[in-house]
């Protein structure tokens, strides 16, 4: 099977295109992410170690129809993966999560951290704004944890937060005590959020850049899928690789 086939001029041309950066702009459903999957396709079957392409999107569904796509591609074109293994091919999440396996000790984390999810989330600030006494129907958990996330996305830290703002108007003043001690919690938890998953990750690069080289030097093939949803915490993260 010809990789190429069934692909557009321009497609074409961007599969094809091995060095420097590619930008596809194109509509929804045009086939910006058949186009990522076949190029992937064709650098493995020109040589390129699979450990050196990387490919990162949004959701589980996403990034497990690109994994199985670019496998269907390297065999119908006879090709081979070295030592059977596939690119790493996943959400900005489940890269983070890798990273922060084998580094998270840098940050101050105990090994095997954990993980909380929305609902983990969701109990821990219910449980700081009761012993707080903070009356949730003037200020709803729902909308605390979106701004403690939106804070989080923009890397802005609690003491950052309290620099900038004025603190005497009641909600800052509410917000930043829920937010300092959230993360306090978090850290007497071993625990990170799916937020800190992508923050931390761009702490250690910034903090150790022993590790951002040495993570630099394996992925010489980057893909982001819908590059325009990215948030200023997973371009900070794709632009230092």
């Amino acid at each position: 099977m010809d990789i190429l086939k069934g692909l557009n001029e321009k497609q074409q041309e961007a599969v094809l295109t091995v060095n420097g950066p590619v930008l596809i702009l194109a509509g929804p459903g045009s086939g910006k992410t058949r186009t990522i999957t076949h190029r992937i396709a064709r650098l493995i079957t020109t040589g390129v170690s699979a450990e050196q392409i990387l490919a990162v999107t949004f959701t589980n569904k996403a990034a497990g129809e690109m994994r199985e796509r670019v496998g269907q591609l390297i065999s119908a074109g006879g090709g081979s993966v070295l030592g059977g293994h596939l690119p790493f091919v996943g959400t900005f999440h489940s890269f983070c999560v890798r990273i922060l396996q084998a580094h998270a000790q840098k940050l101050g984390y105990l090994p095997h951290f954990t993980i909380f999810d929305d609902s983990d989330t969701s109990g821990l600030i219910k449980e700081i704004m009761a012993d707080f006494e903070i009356n949730p129907k003037q200020f709803s958990y729902a909308a605390m944890g979106a701004e403690i996330s939106r804070l989080k996305n923009k890397l802005i830290t609690p003491t950052h937060y309290a620099e900038t703002n004025d603190l005497s108007n009641l909600f800052p003043q509410t917000l930043q005590r829920i937010y300092a001690e959230y993360q306090h919690r978090l850290r007497q938890s071993n625990a990170m959020d799916f937020d800190d998953l992508l923050g931390n990750a761009v702490l250690l690069f910034e903090n150790h850049p022993e590790v951002l080289v040495s993570y630099q030097a394996r992925f010489q093939y980057i893909h982001v899928d819908e590059w325009q949803d990215t948030n200023h915490v997973q371009y900070l993260l794709i632009k230092a690789l």
